[in-house]
């Protein structure tokens, strides 16, 4: 049975140099996952990118995995942050104008560098910290969860937990193929038809 690739990092980067470098080498990972694809990402490959020795490399990196998932994690992060912000707001608004919002937060999480998003959710084998690249987190499920809750007398539906769980799969498949596979092909008015269309097919089922 082959053995699972290490995908944590070795240490933690403290001083401003090792940082430095620790975002050279993830930035220099993503670049190459972008244009060259995951088969491509050695870790020599990496190093020269990156303009640092393989030697410093592994100080902080015990394979590309590991880098891999920096990236990952990187991008998760920036995802987050934009949803984070916009979510909060749902809570007191009604029921259509928070879906809506919902839809259109995912949209634009999704525009946060689609085409390194595409390859983090398409060519990146699922193992350990890899498996699982979340626009909508378990932290933004359980705010889906809560605003419906709030919202329970506006709702048609009765089981909230199954409920979050068809809308926020729904969305995030909607905008997924919307922006990252048609996303080009989209004119901003088609993309906020889209954003339009997919809040009242959300909404339509939380109505009943």
């Amino acid at each position: 049975m082959p053995r699972k690739p290490l995908i944590g990092p070795r240490k933690t980067a403290t001083q401003e140099r090792s940082r430095a470098t620790v975002d050279s080498l993830v930035e220099a990972t993503a670049r190459i996952l972008v244009k060259e694809g995951f088969d491509k990402a050695s870790t020599n490959r990496i190093a020269e990118v990156a303009g640092v020795s393989i030697g410093s490399l592994y100080q902080y990196f015990p394979s590309k995995e590991s880098l891999v998932a920096a990236v990952v994690e990187r991008h998760q992060q920036e995802i987050m942050q934009t949803v984070r912000a916009e979510l909060a707001k749902v809570q007191e608004e009604p029921l259509e104008q928070a879906i809506r919002r919902f839809v259109a937060v995912a949209v634009q999480a999704h525009r946060l560098d689609p085409k390194l998003h595409r390859v983090l959710a398409e060519q990146i084998p699922r193992v350990g910290k890899l498996e699982k690249l979340e626009t909508f987190s378990r932290e933004n499920f359980s705010l889906f969860r809560t605003y419906l809750e709030g919202a329970r007398h506006e709702l048609g539906v009765d089981d909230l937990e199954l409920a979050s769980f068809v809308c926020v799969t729904t969305i995030e498949a909607l905008t997924h193929n919307a922006v990252l596979h048609h996303g080009k092909a989209l004119t901003n008015d088609q993309m906020q038809m889209l954003i339009d269309e997919g809040a009242r097919l959300v909404t339509g089922y939380l109505k009943g």
